[in-house]
């Protein structure tokens, strides 16, 4: 009898062992350690590392949603109720990656997203991120709430970066901003116009809460201050006005020659505002789950907006993307390019430029395999007749 027990509990686990599902469970609750950047296989790798190197009130700021934080999970649910539809016996020897936005060639339809803040993710900031944009010449947005100054990171980029713009409350305010970023040479201007009414970071918040260090040590004027923000010297009043509506984007267009994209669309009805007042591009975008709990994942929003302006204006999008198939899912729904946010600061938490390189990397040779795999080699191949939706 004794032997019979011994016999079926060794039989249950060689089942374990050869179990794919317990071993990807077992891997997704021991990550494997990360000495280097080089050792991350995905871009959540670097998300566990960044966990454990970050404070409360920090990593609060990065992983919070709105209210239940649903949006931002439904973010990356939404991926799933898109199938990939690939072909087979394609010549994909050399599969090609290269686009371009305003005439402008990129190497690959990945950008990266604005985020505000990011010396407190690592002492170099913004500036390491463009060190690393411009090795693998990607194109960098920066916050109007940026830990360091337009100048320095265009000096880093070795090119201005984009601006996105956080509308100053005073429009005295918000010609200053431009006539600096203008100066600057920054070739294009991102007005983000979903936090108008502002949000709710309740999970940042509770974060925040148990934090025991010193706020005042770094954050001298206080917890949420605007004052020390480098684009927002000389610039009093607050930022993004409830009163803002498309008589003030009419007044922003004349203001400037930059190009002017509309970020935090997701209807139809506010893309085709944004064509009939002058818009070059939107993007459809949710902040990252981070604006309001709508329930509505951005790769699911972009279909509607593609439909309404895709062929007159570029779409972006951003919102969840942590996989190359989460990309060419996009490019396949008609967005122009996809941006990332959490994923590289996450690389830029744990290994600097270094970390925010290999985010990169890792994800243009996911989208490269996904496009050679589904026989797609080139951009202009990815079509809708690339996926099926659920």
């Amino acid at each position: 009898m004794a032997f019979q027990i011994c016999s079926k509990r060794r039989d249950f686990l060689r089942f374990l062992a050869a179990s794919p599902l317990v071993a990807q469970a077992w891997a997704q609750q021991n990550p494997a350690a990360l000495n280097r950047a080089g050792d991350a296989l995905s871009v959540s790798d670097f998300e566990a590392v960044a966990r454990g190197m970050l404070p409360p009130a920090h990593l609060g700021y990065l992983i919070s949603g709105v209210d239940d934080d649903a949006t931002l999970r439904l973010n990356r649910e939404g991926f799933q109720h898109f199938q990939l539809r690939a072909r087979r016996l394609v010549d994909v020897s050399q599969p090609d990656l290269r686009t371009q936005m305003f005439g402008v060639p990129w190497e690959t339809p990945i950008f990266l997203c604005p985020v505000g803040g990011q010396k407190m993710f690592h002492a170099e900031g913004e500036v390491a991120v463009a060190r690393a944009a411009k090795a693998k010449k990607a194109t960098q947005i920066l916050s109007t709430v940026s830990s360091s100054p337009v100048e320095d990171v265009a000096r880093a980029l070795g090119s201005p970066p984009w601006y996105q713009l956080y509308m100053p409350v005073d429009w005295e305010g918000t010609e200053k901003m431009v006539r600096r970023v203008e100066a600057a040479g920054c070739p294009v201007l991102v007005w983000t116009v979903d936090l108008l009414g502002g949000r709710n970071t309740e999970t940042a918040e509770r974060l925040r809460r148990t934090d025991t260090r010193n706020c005042l040590s770094c954050h001298t004027n206080g917890v949420g201050s605007l004052k020390g923000r480098p684009m927002l010297d000389g610039i009093g009043g607050g930022i993004n006005p409830a009163a803002a509506n498309w008589a003030y984007m009419d007044r922003l267009r004349k203001l400037t020659k930059m190009k002017l994209i509309i970020k935090g669309i997701d209807t139809a009805e506010d893309a085709r505002l944004c064509l009939e007042h002058g818009a070059d591009a939107v993007v459809v975008s949710n902040h990252g789950g981070r604006a309001t709990e709508t329930l509505r994942s951005t790769i699911e929003s972009l279909t509607e907006v593609v439909d309404a302006v895709g062929r007159r204006l570029p779409v972006l999008v951003d919102g969840g993307f942590r996989r190359g198939t989460d990309i060419y899912k996009a490019l396949a729904l008609g967005a122009s390019a996809v941006g990332i946010g959490r994923p590289y600061i996450y690389g830029l938490t744990a290994f600097g430029q270094e970390g925010v390189e290999r985010v990169l990397d890792i994800l243009v040779a996911e989208l490269r395999r996904t496009m050679q795999q589904c026989g797609t080699p080139r951009i202009k191949d990815i079509t809708r007749a690339a996926i099926k939706s659920s």
